[in-house]
């Protein structure tokens, strides 16, 4: 056991996760110890009503390198005031103040007390995630908006701002971007999201499992089967479903198909950005090509209503997969000679390389996750380090990069996707006969659910009471990855922050919730 949690009392302990009870004197310093062994801050989330406890529990999620369960401490005691663990992981000050605008709660010394994604027009007091709090718009106030949100200002007689969004010049969700630059350099970028907050975690509470699914493929597009794939995953681990082997092949099938067009839309991104419409068009045409099969698959281009509790749908033919399989071989041939192409371009690799570079020492700093790690020296990716369903018995291609700078994000991607590409052509070969899915009988309960993103690690926590869905948490990749931008663009020069930008393409919809 490690030596941090001495004070700490095991309460659980499943599949995916140990659960330990801490008291709220030994958190600072158990949260110190354990970023000394090595142990990485993922998530901070609160509930209520937890386990027959009054008042708002903090669960803090650490991942170990290494290890294959996550580590959940549960702080049980509700004061309404907590210290703040942002001096020894930075990435808490976002977790701690999404949960001071849902619960209403306060950290001592932390060095970032603004709202995160509840903006001037809400009323103080509002706190969406109490129980108490009925799921309902809220009523406007005439007047004033509330205090307004204070940006870094950078001093300098030469430091102007240049402030973009958040509605933007193209068909792209909001966000604002406040750009402090010296002639063309930038020297400060700050991210305001928030735009799009649609309370989800909100909207699944009392709602049936099934019902919730929907709202899992709502949290964003491109990513709707995976965070699909993440509920149903613990729900399933909750209610002790085992799925059978061929819907557990499909859903790998549907989620490297996921991941491919997804990671395909961001190269084309990239070369538009630089202007090199050729290459983008038939990238793009590719893309469009996958996310055909995906409606062949199940009737939707997202994949939407493809994964269920217990398997997947029964929708899926025989046919349609082996269409699939024709269709992948294919796209993999051309994207090859595209890709190759690409990189073989001046023009490109001048506009690629050395810029947007995001460090190596930021990955644990900022939780950082998915291909923006994996360009910068990082190898983890959820479908290895926490493998579930088929990943468990057939190991996906690994793909990594040390540059860091958008060129290193483009050929990452580039990788992965020929690799996604491989890996479905694999399931489809060896994909078993048998049920699509399993009988499922809803218990009470709670797990978490680690699956990996076309952009990153995401996390899957649901609450199960009386057969009705609790709580929700959801921790995208894009929550933590949109603050890698921040660095990333530093010395850079204004006209390069769209292909920085776009060489990630996070997802608004998916941090704003």
């Amino acid at each position: 056991m490690s030596q941090a949690l001495s004070t700490a009392v095991l309460m659980k302990e499943d599949q995916t996760a140990w659960y330990y009870r801490i008291e709220a004197r030994d958190l600072v310093q158990t949260v110190q110890t354990l970023k000394e062994e090595g142990k990485n801050l993922i998530s901070i989330f609160g509930v209520e009503e937890f386990e027959g406890e009054a008042g708002c529990c903090l669960l803090y999620v650490f991942e170990e390198p290494g290890s294959e369960k996550i580590l959940v401490l549960i702080l049980m005691q509700d004061s309404g005031s907590h210290r703040s663990i942002s001096e020894i992981f930075p990435v808490a000050s976002l977790f701690e103040r999404e949960i001071a605008d849902g619960f209403g709660l306060s950290f001592s010394g932390a060095f970032d007390t603004r709202r995160l994604f509840l903006h001037e027009a809400y009323p103080p007091g509002f706190n969406p995630l109490r129980k108490a709090v009925q799921n309902r718009p809220p009523t406007a106030e005439w007047g004033m908006p509330g205090e307004p949100y204070k940006f870094k200002t950078i001093e300098g007689s030469s430091v102007y701002q240049i402030p973009v969004g958040p509605v933007h010049a193209g068909i792209i969700e909001p966000g604002h971007f406040r750009f402090s630059v010296i002639g063309e350099t930038i020297v400060n970028l700050e991210v305001r999201l928030g735009y799009l907050h649609r309370g989800l975690e909100k909207l699944a509470e009392g709602r049936t499992p099934d019902e919730v699914v929907r709202i899992s493929e709502s949290i964003s597009g491109d990513e709707s089967a995976v965070n699909a794939c993440g509920f149903c995953m613990a729900v399933e681990q909750i209610s002790g479903v085992t799925i059978p082997p061929r819907a557990e092949y499909i859903r790998g099938v549907i989620l490297e198909l996921e991941r491919a067009y997804s990671l395909l839309s961001d190269l084309a991104g990239m070369v538009t950005d630089i202007a090199h419409p050729v290459s983008a068009s038939r990238l793009t045409v590719l893309r469009e090509r996958l996310q055909r099969e995906a409606d062949l698959l199940c009737g939707s281009r997202f994949l939407k209503g493809a994964i269920c509790i217990g398997g997947v749908s029964d929708t899926i033919s025989g046919q349609a997969l082996e269409h699939l399989f024709k269709t992948a071989g294919e796209v993999e041939h051309e994207f090859d000679e595209v890709a190759q192409w690409v990189l073989s371009i001046p023009s490109v690799i001048d506009r690629f390389s050395t810029t947007g570079v995001v460090q190596p020492e930021l990955i644990r700093s900022l939780a950082l996750s998915g291909p923006v790690a994996r360009a910068s020296g990082s190898f983890a990716d959820t479908r290895t380090d926490h493998p579930y369903g088929v990943y468990r018995e057939r190991v996906p291609g690994q793909a990594g990069e040390q540059g860091g700078d958008v060129l290193a994000r483009f050929s990452l991607k580039y990788q992965e996707i020929r690799a996604s590409l491989r890996y479905i052509q694999e399931l489809l070969v060896f994909i078993p006969d048998g049920p699509d899915d399993a009988e499922v009988q809803i218990r009470d309960g709670f797990a978490l659910a680690a699956v990996e993103s076309p952009r990153g690690m995401t996390l899957h926590w649901v609450y199960i009471r009386n057969g009705d869905i609790h709580r929700y948490k959801i921790r995208t990749a894009s929550f933590c990855n949109w603050y890698a931008i921040e660095h990333a663009v530093i010395g850079n020069i204004v006209a390069d922050f769209p292909v920085i930008n776009k060489s990630m393409n996070l997802s608004y919809a998916g941090t704003d919730l």
